[in-house]
């Protein structure tokens, strides 16, 4: 079975990150809201779209035998204390570059992870294979059967998206359960996500995920259903086969960092983010807004962590909830002429100013979203959005958003998102 690419809009759309919200903003008003929202989380189900086949995740019910991988020690060696051991005295110095690991070692390895049950459909791609490593199975513990499988790959260490790959989502734009996000021992990060395969809850899959960035910027993301397949396949029991934390242990196992080492370099990557995407500011955009909030409207909800390039805020100026979102980002000039037409306006210092009216969302629940676009002229922007619901996804709760266009424009031309 070929790679999916999972098809989800919202998913589509987080994947896009920011520069592409900004280049469609004209045609998908509401795709800014949600790409732009969760922007710290964009990766999150990008990774489900890069994980292969429907399912995407690994099982582990009590890391059992671990099956021996190139440089992964003995195979009886205990995976639970991963992230835990200090490291000897005198390092081996490496001779030559690890083996690539091939699909079926993967499989062999998702399998004496997974405590005792049946396998059947599992489907591989080994390291030195593009796009990238990953495995996929179904299943069944003798309680249903469940889609498990696991992407690896690299991200960049300390960089932008290291941090956003184990960030929570704000529940504002993804409805879920629970996550958690923590620090293990040997500095690794480690995000799980009880969710759902839709994030309306169209239908009962449920989708669990675990999301681990190591300090050397190996990426292990693992994923699981409680279905045989991603997609169209009817439930098969209540919930996924694995706990969050049999998930987190599952992500941490030793063997997936010994695949990554063995990945290829990708000389494509850039070691680094442009510079030209990157917000100018350093302070968290939802502490930015809320300092330009005029009086008497106050934020009840402002959970969307500190991100410099993206904030949120629920209001309530006593006539019901609000949400206010924010993007900020560096020079976009590449898209100035899509995103400002002739109905745009130009200050005398250059900036370009657009002003858009227009429904929230596309389910008619009279959802309308105001939004003021501002670019100055050496490309940085800033957009601000405001809608009549506490959510893009709920029914309006006041005719119009708490804050008028005039605010938006202000907040949208501060000089403090720049300072």
């Amino acid at each position: 079975m070929p790679v999916e690419q999972h098809s989800d809009p919202f998913e589509e759309r987080l994947s896009a990150g920011l520069r592409d919200t900004g280049a469609v903003f004209e045609t998908d008003r509401a795709a800014l809201v949600t790409a732009g929202a969760l922007k710290g989380r964009r990766r999150l189900l990008r990774r489900r779209a890069a994980v292969a086949g429907g399912a995407a995740s690994l099982a582990l019910v009590g890391l059992g035998g671990a099956l021996l991988l190139p440089g992964s020690g003995s195979p009886d060696r205990d995976e639970s204390s991963v992230g835990t051991s200090s490291p000897s005295a005198t390092a081996p110095t490496p001779t030559r570059a690890p083996s690539p690991v091939s699909g079926d070692e993967l499989i062999r390895t998702l399998e004496g992870l997974l405590p005792e049950g049946k396998f059947s459909q599992a489907e591989a791609r080994g390291t030195s294979e593009e796009p990238g490593p990953y495995v996929h199975l179904v299943y069944d513990d003798g309680k249903g059967a469940a889609a498990i499988g696991v992407s690896l790959g690299r991200v960049e260490p300390g960089s932008d998206e290291a941090r956003q790959v184990t960030q929570c989502p704000g529940k504002i734009y993804y409805h879920y359960d629970a996550c958690t996000r923590t620090r293990l021992p040997d500095g690794s990060v480690v995000m799980v996500l009880q969710g759902y395969e839709y994030p309306d809850r169209r239908v009962d899959t449920k989708w669990w995920n675990a999301e681990l960035v190591t300090p050397e910027g190996q990426h292990v993301s693992v994923s699981e259903w409680n279905a045989a397949a991603e997609k169209d396949a009817p439930t098969t029991r209540a919930e996924p086969p694995l706990s969050a934390g049999q998930l987190k242990k599952l992500a941490a196992a030793k063997p997936w960092r010994d695949a990554i080492d063995a990945m290829p370099e990708d000389t494509a990557r850039p070691s680094t983010q442009p510079s030209e995407s990157t917000p100018v500011s350093t302070a968290a955009a939802r502490t930015t807004l809320k300092s330009l909030l005029p009086r008497g409207i106050k934020a009840i909800s402002d959970d969307s962590g500190d991100d410099p390039g993206f904030g949120y805020l629920v209001l309530d100026d006593g006539k019901g909830k609000s949400l206010v979102q924010v993007n900020v980002q560096g020079d976009m000039s590449d898209v100035a002429g899509d995103l400002f037409g002739a109905d745009s306006e130009t200050l005398a210092d250059g900036t370009k100013v657009a002003v858009r009216k227009g429904p929230g969302d596309k389910g008619g629940s009279g959802v309308v979203m105001w939004t003021v676009d501002t670019m100055r002229s050496d490309g940085r922007r800033v957009v601000v959005s405001a809608f009549n619901s506490g959510a893009q996804d709920t029914a309006a709760t006041r005719a119009t958003p708490a804050l008028t266009i005039a605010q938006l424009r202000a907040i949208a031309l501060s000089p403090k998102w720049w300072s």
